[in-house]
């Protein structure tokens, strides 16, 4: 169904919904950088979700970070702006536990429902007594990356994780390595310094390296778009073009050219779009009428994208919701 007839419906949905009294929903969310490929995604499903939070007379606020260099930190003050402001929810993902689960216990106190999307998983919905979590299992998500590069023949791999601290890339990796090892292959881990993620020189340069010191890495695992394209130049730069293989997390019209092209074996899809529409249109309808999902736990992902399946990804992708 194309956007424009979607939206027709939710407002249509939203109109009968409110023809009674109701408490409106002032909701807030907090995401990533506005110049993030995968968190723009993200964003539309929470402003289509947002189509009938309005007709509900209610309102979206989106609170995003300016950069990832103190990420844990910057996102708990955003949960603490949330309170101030008196959100009646608040959506966010639970990167950084050690940094964010005070400023959740916070909001929690204050009578604050949440919902917990993209990072935390269900261990963090039931630690801090969220409604759901809605999002990927990044576990699963790397298992699956390991399992694919395994199957394919490679024997080492190495996940590049240039969000240190976070225990959802950190789950990533661990899965790829877990995937890999089922496979009868070694996966491994290469850790840069924390603001390295999306920085292309900072992660050319350690992965070119790395590829060097270690010539039996023949997989690579790059955990966003903008650290793909790090790889990918970073294995020409290291003399190892078409002997060293990419693969991602997240999707843009890049990534599909890459796939196409041979130049990068496939792309995890957590689905970002509905991530942040299912978030949103879940805790407003708890906020309005007191409904609840009869399961704490709403996976978006993992989804492997690969030559298989592009065709049908393609279309999601230049609507703006993959």
């Amino acid at each position: 169904m194309p956007f424009q007839r979607l939206a027709a419906a939710l407002i249509w949905i939203a109109t009968l919904a409110s023809a009674g009294p109701m408490a409106a929903a002032d909701i807030f969310v907090i995401g990533g950088k506005p110049d993030d490929p995968f968190w723009s995604i993200v964003r539309r499903g929470v402003e289509d979700a947002q189509l009938v939070v309005d007709a509900q007379l209610g309102s979206v606020t989106w609170l995003g970070l300016e950069d990832y260099d103190r990420l844990g930190a910057d996102a708990a003050a955003l949960i603490r702006e949330a309170i101030s402001r008196h959100a009646d929810g608040i959506v966010a993902p639970d990167w950084d536990p050690g940094s964010m689960d005070p400023a959740f216990e916070e909001a929690a106190a204050a009578g604050i429902p949440l919902v917990i999307y993209n990072a935390g998983g269900i261990a963090a919905a039931k630690r801090l007594g969220a409604l759901t979590y809605v999002g990927s299992d990044n576990f699963a998500s790397g298992r699956e990356a390991g399992l694919y590069f395994g199957e394919q023949g490679f024997v080492e791999v190495v996940c590049v994780n240039t969000l240190p601290g976070l225990a959802n890339i950190a789950d990533m990796c661990g899965g790829l390595e877990a995937g890999l090892a089922d496979a009868g292959g070694r996966g491994m881990t290469l850790v840069l310094p924390e603001g390295s993620f999306g920085v292309q020189d900072v992660v050319s340069d350690a992965i070119k390296a790395h590829l060097l010191e270690n010539p039996g890495v023949s997989g690579i695992l790059a955990i966003g778009n903008q650290d793909v394209v790090a790889a990918r130049d970073a294995v020409a730069r290291a003399g190892k073009a078409g002997r060293v293989k990419v693969g991602g997390i997240n999707l843009d019209e890049t990534t599909m050219d890459n796939i196409r092209s041979g130049t990068q074996l496939f792309a995890i899809d957590q689905q970002g779009y509905l991530q942040g529409f299912f978030a949103v249109t879940i805790l407003n309808a708890h906020v309005n009428f007191g409904l609840t999902v009869p399961r704490r736990e709403i996976l978006t992902g993992p989804g492997m994208v690969d030559l298989g399946n592009i065709d049908i990804v393609q279309r999601g992708i230049r609507r703006g919701a993959r």
